[in-house]
């Protein structure tokens, strides 16, 4: 459970990066960002280089595959992830469903579900082991 969690975590951020970049071509303004052109950039008023900047690359799509492959690692070497990664992205994931009803928060929805009943089982196989453990 939290090796498919911390997988479709990943794959949403790095969907969303990419997709910004390519499908919304936020990448044709790559030449402002580099450039100096966002320093002066009004987030009140953003123009189409800072909104696009904002869509890609400083959205949360960066973050969440980073999210999404350190649950992986900490699976990987049978350290099971801290609830509140699931618990904090659940909070987030309603917000977003809420504010964007017709964004793909079910898939948050289900990695959030996923994380937090793996992360349940494993501390109760380790309450039992320890358990079996005791004089």
């Amino acid at each position: 459970m939290i090796k498919w969690a911390g997988w479709i975590i990943t794959l949403c951020g790095t969907a969303h990066t990419v997709g910004a970049l390519t499908v919304e071509k936020a990448a044709r303004h790559a030449g402002t960002w580099f450039s100096g052109g966002l320093w002066t950039e009004d987030l009140a008023d953003m123009s189409p280089a800072g909104s696009a900047y904002f869509l890609s690359l400083e959205s949360f799509g960066v973050p969440l595959v980073v999210v999404g492959l350190t649950v992986l690692w900490l699976d990987r070497r049978g350290i099971t992830p801290p609830a509140f990664i699931g618990w904090t992205l659940g909070v987030w994931t309603v917000v977003d469903a809420v504010v964007l009803p017709f964004a793909p928060w079910p898939l948050f929805v289900l990695a959030c579900a996923l994380l937090l009943i793996g992360t349940r089982r494993a501390r109760r196989g380790g309450l039992a082991s320890q358990a079996k453990d005791a004089p």
